[in-house]
């Protein structure tokens, strides 16, 4: 994105707690001259609050950051319920927001442009599996945190891959360790996977670079694909705004 004088303000809504230290200088640099302003479903929780986030029988798991950089699991449906009273607070303040998880959320009602990594994540790997593999596409496998989110990777996934069958492989990005998520890589690798996709926003570029030397494959990354395709907006809202001055 090209650096203008008036800078754009993007919203980062995490699940979790703010500030994300361990994301927003990452997306500061596939951002330049995009101001981000953070929110977190869990802000100002304690801990009886945040035990109350607990997932639901049969409810999707979701896990997140917390600010003294430990995680932990939420359910979907607690989260769900949250979040378009964040994001309506959030939008008054930012020209776009991001989404900071992969997890699959309903429609969120949003006035400002809303990137949502679920879709981008999902769309951009199918993209990429054709551009690999050809008119038949790569085999893709994609790594999740918990073992719990690996039936609703599959079915995220598997719909926009021509029904080829979806590799997963679990490594938790907040609890795992460089061994655990290269083990995950190889897991995959040795399974078929041409591609693999790092399928949540924890997950760093240090993370996509360990998974790509411990297998040879091409990696996508969550927060790199969100990042950039926002950017190409961003770079829009930009320009009006330094035309209209």
């Amino acid at each position: 994105m090209t650096e203008r004088a008036a800078a754009v303000r993007l919203g980062v809504v995490t699940i979790g707690q703010t500030p994300r230290t361990d994301l927003t200088p990452e997306l500061a640099r596939w951002l330049p001259g995009v101001e981000l302003v953070e929110r977190g479903v869990l802000d100002g929780m304690d801990g009886p609050a945040l035990a109350a986030m607990a997932p639901a029988d049969g409810d999707h798991v979701l896990t997140t950051r917390l600010i003294g950089g430990g995680s932990i699991e939420i359910g979907e449906l607690q989260v769900q319920e949250r979040l378009p009273d964040v994001l309506a607070a959030l939008e008054d303040e930012v020209d776009a927001v991001l989404l900071a998880c992969t997890g699959p959320f309903d429609a969120l009602p949003h006035v400002k442009p809303l990137f949502v990594p679920d879709a981008l994540i999902a769309l951009g790997t199918a993209a990429l599996a054709t551009a690999v593999g050809g008119a038949d596409g790569a085999r893709v496998g994609v790594v999740c945190p918990l073992p719990a989110q690996q039936g609703f990777t599959v079915a995220k996934f598997a719909p926009r891959l021509a029904g080829q069958r979806v590799l997963t492989a679990p490594s938790s990005p907040y609890t795992g360790t460089d061994a655990t998520l290269a083990d995950a890589g190889r897991t995959l690798l040795d399974g078929g996977a041409e591609l693999i996709a790092l399928d949540c926003i924890g997950y760093t570029e240090h993370m996509r670079e360990v998974v790509a030397a411990a297998t040879g494959l091409p990696v996508v990354l969550a927060r790199s694909v969100a990042a950039r395709l926002a950017a190409e907006v961003l770079d829009g809202l930009a320009s009006r705004a330094a035309v209209a001055r």
